[in-house]
């Protein structure tokens, strides 16, 4: 049973982190495309969200496998089977619950590892190229606008990176517009590490809003300071989820000033980390009690699932209402693990009930007794 639910498991994630990358892949692909970025920072990016997108589907696909094994083997009548041998629904949790503690087991390294460091390295890399030159600038034939007031324009840039037939509106100082044509330009770095745009052979004309005066400047070449179109390369400032869960619950209260968060939601993060793989063996318990609970029926399962997932609803409710008091007050911290308590109580609740000896309805009662003594 455990092998099955292992690969009924890995069918499930496939399935559905493709669904949750694709779809987020679509809107990535969009606003980086769109940027300039070319197809491997958009690669990267995709693989930089994937923990989290795994993360999130563990506990679903945990779910199903066991709702479908479970399933199955009702169908097959391999549980009447091992059930007339003895075998009681708490016996037969044993490989439902292993299998819940090897998810758990993989979501604490997600939680606790993979998520926040793919969190803090997407977060640099989001730093870096949102003042990279060639994403904000350099796009052939379309006019940018890099900053209010600024537009640029760039006719065809040629193999060895020459800028030719550029375009610079400069309106930012009030009252005074400038605009600069050249026929080639180049993006230089200066001694300070700023970023330098030198046209060659152009044009400045300069247009005087007051008086409405036009003066014209011929220059053979013209050095133009562009660091203030292009956002400085700064390291981001940390957030909770890219911090380690120790630094988070050894230095709760200069963490939660330096993120900015109250101590309640910090603590809330670091034992959300403790919860998540706590809820993946709850998943995968509901999803076997509830199919426990059912007799045979000739219209299949459909009300024991149907009960399964509401379970799972319920306790997604618990843990949104207690997510409110803890980051009110961070003394309130253990009230996060109560879904997952929730959530094993009803599932042993659910195995007592499904080892109970289910007795006849008097009606079965009158017939079978009608029957004898006739």
């Amino acid at each position: 049973m455990l092998s099955q639910l292992m690969i009924l498991f890995g069918f499930f994630s496939l399935v559905l982190v493709m669904v949750y990358w694709v779809n987020r892949a679509v809107n990535l692909f969009g606003d980086l495309i769109a940027d300039g970025h070319t197809g491997g920072i958009f690669l990267e990016f995709t693989l930089l969200s994937l923990p989290a997108v795994i993360g999130i589907v563990l506990p679903i696909a945990a779910f199903a496998a066991a709702v479908y094994v479970t399933n199955r083997a009702s169908n097959d009548s391999e549980l009447t089977v091992v059930q007339a041998a003895g075998f009681s629904p708490w016996r037969l949790a044993r490989p439902v619950l292993v299998f819940g503690v090897i998810i758990g087991a993989m979501m604490a390294v997600l939680t606790h590892a993979l998520v926040p460091l793919s969190i803090a390295q997407l977060r640099e890399r989001e730093a870096e190229i949102s003042g990279s030159v060639s994403a904000r600038l350099l796009h052939e034939g379309t006019f940018l606008h890099p900053t209010k007031g600024v537009t640029f324009y760039i006719r065809e840039i040629s193999p060895e990176g020459e800028l030719r037939d550029v375009f610079l509106s400069d309106r930012r100082q009030e009252g005074r517009e400038v605009i600069y044509t050249a026929r080639t330009a180049y993006i230089l770095r200066g001694n300070g590490g700023d970023t330098m745009l030198t046209m060659v052979e152009g044009i400045a004309e300069t247009l005087r809003l007051s008086d409405n005066s036009l003066s014209t400047t011929t220059f053979t070449d013209l050095t133009y300071d562009i660091s203030g179109l292009i956002t400085p390369d700064r390291r981001p400032g940390r957030r909770a989820r890219q911090i380690g869960t120790l630094e988070l619950l050894t230095d709760t209260e200069a963490v939660a000033e330096e993120v900015n968060d109250s101590v309640g939601e910090v603590l809330e993060e670091a034992h959300m980390r403790f919860e998540q793989p706590l809820l993946c063996v709850v998943a995968a318990l509901i999803g076997y009690a509830a199919l426990m609970t059912g007799s045979f029926s000739r219209f299949g399962v459909t009300r024991q699932i149907v009960g399964a997932i509401f379970l799972l609803v319920l306790i997604k409710i618990i843990e949104s209402a207690v997510s409110t008091p803890v980051r009110a007050n961070g003394a309130l911290w253990p009230l996060i693990y109560l879904p997952s308590i929730a959530g094993f109580a009803i599932s042993a609740l659910m195995l007592w009930r499904a080892a109970r000896p289910r007795r006849p309805s008097a009606a079965r009662r009158r017939q079978a007794a009608s029957g004898a003594a006739a």
